[in-house]
């Protein structure tokens, strides 16, 4: 099954094109360029749109713009090109390439997200002393974690990623990608208006 993965919650965005478990190629860029890092993995394998089989789509928690622009990206393809999609957590993929770490995601406004999921205070993460952390929360909270007692890997390892190769692995329940739905975790900023 030839499975076109990617995730945007993070300020990095990832994304894999996986046949049957083999990574075909993978690239890391910023979600604004999403498409054309799908251009580019399908060319560098010699595949066509119409060759895909399904989609693994990172669902969050992470930027909500991010996030979104993921999620319109799956159903757009998913739509046009008749395939079915899985969400899968950024927390998730992150935990996947880092067995036994604590996945913690920036959630901005001085916040991380965590298993559960939750959104706390970084200096509110209770750890085990020598518990490894990774993701951008971890990068961007390094001196708090650390003085917590974990520790955070230098900032170019790789298990600070969300690899979409992992979404792909992860990926369960395929169904219609409209019906995806985004991990937000707290409420949004903006309020209707009366």
């Amino acid at each position: 099954m030839l499975i076109l993965a990617f995730d945007t919650a993070t300020d990095r965005a990832t994304s894999a094109l996986v046949d049957d478990g083999e990574v075909l190629g993978e690239r890391v860029s910023r979600a604004a360029t999403l498409l054309e890092d799908v251009d580019a993995l399908l060319r560098r394998a010699g595949a066509h749109a119409g060759d895909i089989d399904a989609l693994a789509v990172g669902t969050g928690p992470g930027s909500f713009t991010g996030t979104r622009i993921g999620l319109a990206v799956a159903r757009g393809l998913g739509l046009a090109l008749d395939l079915p999609a899985a969400g899968v957590s950024t927390l998730e993929a992150l935990s996947a390439g880092a067995p036994g770490a604590v996945a913690v995601v920036d959630a901005k406004r001085r916040e991380i997200f965590v298993a559960g999921p939750r959104v706390l205070a970084p200096a509110e993460l209770e750890l085990e002393p020598g518990s490894v952390c990774v993701g951008d929360g971890a990068l961007r909270w390094r001196e708090v974690l650390e003085a917590a007692g974990a520790e955070v890997p230098p900032d170019e390892d790789e298990r600070h990623l969300p690899r979409a190769r992992f979404h792909a692995q992860l990926a369960r329940d395929f169904g219609p990608a409209e019906l995806l739905e985004p991990i937000y975790v707290r409420v949004p900023d903006a309020q209707p208006a009366a």
